[in-house]
């Protein structure tokens, strides 16, 4: 069975059940949600750092999750509903294609004892900066810069599309700090200190 699920004018979801495997569906999305893989999640625990698959497992009854390309193949408890699950996956799917940020931390580094210095957790933060999470939201025109890093605490600034936009906070939150909490563990609190009043760029221009 194939439904198309509502979600915006610019992102359609097709979720399409397995008449194999009546607990499997998989969700085809009209963007590329990760590129490569497959990458297989059996656990919540496995999907730490990984900002799609940590929500998707809290959504009660997913079981395992593939994400490939624009597809991504979820597995349910038995007794739970795809009626009650479905809305719920592609709400999730489209938070995260709107924050920019990466789906999946692919190489996260595990942070060994907690007695790096500040100029060491701020090289880690940086090169995910660098490698992964820029490279995305440029997409979009915006950038994530470290400001500083001080007993613990990791100051950053949005800019360019970022600036003033409404979901500047869902990238950062929902998206960044995950990833950041994943290869610097010992990151106390993210400080925004970007002035957002200033920003003029949309996150999205739309035309027509």
């Amino acid at each position: 069975m194939s439904d198309v699920l509502p979600v915006d004018a610019t992102i359609t979801i097709r979720a399409e059940t397995s008449v194999a495997d009546p607990d499997t569906c998989k969700f085809t999305v009209s963007r590329t949600v990760h590129p490569g893989g497959p990458f297989f999640f059996h656990a919540k625990e496995l999907a730490a750092g990984s900002p799609l698959v940590e929500r998707l497992f809290t959504l009660p009854g997913v079981a395992h999750v593939l994400v490939a390309e624009n597809v991504v193949t979820v597995g349910k408890d038995s007794g739970a509903s795809w009626a009650a699950l479905k809305p719920g996956i592609g709400t999730v799917i489209r938070a995260q294609l709107v924050t920019g940020v990466p789906a999946i931390l692919e190489a996260p580094r595990t942070a060994g004892a907690w007695g790096r210095t500040d100029a060491e957790v701020r090289a880690v933060v940086q090169e995910l900066l660098d490698q992964q999470v820029n490279r995305s939201i440029a997409a979009h025109g915006g950038q994530i810069s470290i400001v500083d890093v001080r007993d613990r605490n990791l100051f950053v600034a949005m800019s360019g599309g970022c600036q003033g936009c409404a979901a500047s906070q869902v990238t950062l939150r929902h998206g960044f700090e995950v990833m950041v909490r994943r290869v610097a563990p010992e990151i106390v609190d993210i400080v925004d200190t970007t002035d957002h009043a200033a920003g003029k760029k949309p996150f999205y221009e739309r035309t027509g």
